[in-house]
């Protein structure tokens, strides 16, 4: 007997967190640019804008867009091994072993992982934002699971079953 095909991998990324994110990072460059550039090489009363000042400025909106832009990092890829997470700036890499379920509950704005030790891993990867493609991912994790479930052999009875 032939074992069933194994579920195709899952990749999910937040898409309209990212959307929002770039919206938000490229307005945040422009206004300091802006503001950079307006800011006049003058002296008004105590305080003494120069050309330093200017290039500050735009620096400044670069460094914020970057750490906007960082927030739409998230990332999760899953196979038959197990799965690979990136939240924000922490990684995680969860084998289907320590699996207990994927959850993705009503009024959650992400999915999680229930794990066997009873922590649980968010998955800011998928997103409630995002409809259609987060259930889909959901799907797909539960399918992998579920393969990496039936794949495992049955543990050992216990010495003492009652």
């Amino acid at each position: 007997m032939a074992s069933p095909p194994l579920p195709p991998p899952v990749s999910a990324v937040p898409r309209r967190m990212r959307l929002v994110c770039a919206a938000a990072a490229t307005a945040v460059v422009v206004v300091m640019t802006v503001v950079g550039v307006l800011l006049k090489e003058s002296t008004t009363g105590v305080v003494a804008f120069r050309t330093s000042d200017q290039v500050a400025m735009i620096g400044l909106g670069l460094f914020i867009a970057a750490g906007i832009l960082a927030l739409a990092r998230s990332r999760v890829d899953a196979d038959a091994g197990g799965v690979r997470i990136l939240n924000i700036a922490v990684r995680h890499q969860v084998p289907w072993e320590s699996v207990r379920a994927v959850r993705f509950d009503r009024h959650s704005p992400w999915a999680s992982l229930l794990l066997a030790d009873d922590d649980e891993v968010s998955l800011f990867a998928v997103q409630a934002a995002d409809k259609e493609r987060a259930v889909r991912a959901v799907e797909g994790l539960r399918a992998l699971h579920a393969a990496a479930r039936a794949a495992r052999p049955a543990p050992p009875p216990l010495l003492h079953d009652d």
